[in-house]
């Protein structure tokens, strides 16, 4: 996009227009990395693809119970390969990562088990899972489910002291979630959960690590599966589903914990043998196979977002010089009204719904007012550009996705002059 183009189209100042080009030029070294791992991860994609023999006939699917649906099984067999698992339950009726994740826990864990978090305090709707907060009905602590919390380290490590004074007989699950979520912490590099899986499997090889993969899909070379995490879980409106996917969630993992997952999302005895795709067959693989550019471009979107607050005197998370593990970019406001500002700003350069106004709103699960933008296609899909934060201090936003860098730098345009 060209200073004219902006000017011309949108009458972007000049100014703004010069941010972003500096910005740009820091990045261009970034953005050179980005591109790599971008092609190792479409390369491994198309790999798993002619692997599985994919072929056309498995985009048609059947009715009623869906016995034996060919798109239903090459979807799981790809999934499996691409995340170098023993099997993968990947269904358009998992309604969100949230949803996967309650599916997951309350599938592997029974009466007297214990799910003890060793990232600190998770994602604000998990809080409601689990029944730390709220009282829905359901949550695994109404169902006799023990949970235990441990915090980073300085924000940014793993407490192996405390995680091996606590990994005793009663620790069923051990969970990890990759992202940032709504806190102030970095997101968990593939480097970092590799050696805390290795320290907790040679103290006790049994314990369930399940990874909470929401946001971090392709953004390194390698998965959490790939280096001993039992079980990787995220949404399919995120990364894996390129802005394609209709609906949907993953869980990847070991044989007989999927099937032990798979038979709480049906029925026991049923399990992975029945459920309808409703034609989801080729939304679901051709959003993987666009999945590492549509990553690819956001995360180029994240650094520009992070260079020009950052030139503006705005604390961001992470930093321009940081690994990255997800697809967020945090910009701290330190104010309620610019906080608002900057999302209706985000809302202001989609391409759906640019005209609405996005208010912060009592949504369900959450406990403060949150405040969303995302005009997209997808309803709700965070790999489309998308902002969202709680209403509460420090009034940190929350910017993600953007399945075309240009699209990332409208919104970083358009954003700015909302602030300045």
């Amino acid at each position: 996009m060209t200073e004219n183009n902006l000017c011309k189209l949108y009458g972007i100042k000049s100014k703004t227009i010069l941010m972003l080009e500096r910005a740009e030029a820091l990045l261009l070294d970034k953005f050179s990395r980005i591109d790599e791992t971008k092609e190792f991860n479409q390369l491994k994609i198309i790999k798993a693809m002619q692997a599985s023999h994919l072929n056309y006939t498995h985009f048609y699917w059947n009715t009623g119970y869906g016995y034996n649906d060919p798109g239903r099984e090459k979807v799981e067999e790809i999934y499996a390969k691409v995340f170098n698992t023993e099997s993968a339950l990947v269904r358009p009726n998992i309604v969100s990562g949230t949803h996967a994740l309650y599916l997951t826990l309350s599938g592997i864990t029974r009466h007297g088990d214990t799910i003890m978090s060793i990232s600190g305090t998770p994602y604000d709707t998990l809080l409601t899972v689990i029944g730390v907060e709220g009282n829905s009905p359901n949550n695994l602590i109404s169902h006799g489910i023990r949970y235990k919390e441990i915090d980073l380290i300085e924000n940014e490590r793993f407490d192996y002291d405390q995680i091996e004074k606590s990994l005793d007989a009663s620790i069923k699950v051990i969970m990890i979630q990759r992202s940032t979520g709504y806190s102030s912490r970095k997101a968990l590099t593939i480097s970092k959960i590799r050696e805390c899986v290795n320290r907790i499997k040679k103290i006790n090889p049994d314990t369930i690590i399940m990874v909470d993969n929401c946001y971090g899909e392709f953004l390194e070379t390698s998965e959490p599966s790939d280096y001993g995490a039992d079980l990787v879980v995220g949404s399919l409106i995120k990364n894996p589903g390129g802005g394609i996917a209709l609906t949907g969630g993953y869980i990847c993992g070991k044989e007989n914990l999927i099937d032990r997952i798979a038979n709480r999302l049906t029925a026991p005895g049923i399990g992975k043998e029945v459920g309808l795709t409703f034609g989801q067959t080729r939304n679901i693989l051709q959003g993987l196979y666009m999945a590492p550019s549509a990553v690819a471009d956001s995360i180029k979107g994240a650094l520009l977002f992070g260079a020009v607050y950052k030139e503006l005197g705005y604390k961001i998370i992470p930093e321009l010089e940081d690994e990255r593990s997800d697809i967020i970019q945090s910009i701290v406001f330190g104010s309620k009204e610019k906080l608002i500002r900057f999302c209706q700003g985000i809302q202001k350069a989609s391409p759906v719904d640019s005209m609405a106004l996005p208010e912060p709103w009592a949504m369900p699960g959450y406990s403060n007012e949150v405040i969303m933008a995302s005009g997209a296609f997808i309803q709700g899909s965070s790999i489309e550009i998308s902002a969202d934060a709680p209403i509460r201090e420090p009034y940190a936003a929350f910017y993600q996705g953007g399945i075309t860098y240009t699209q990332c730098k409208l919104a970083a345009a358009i954003t700015l002059e909302e602030i300045m």
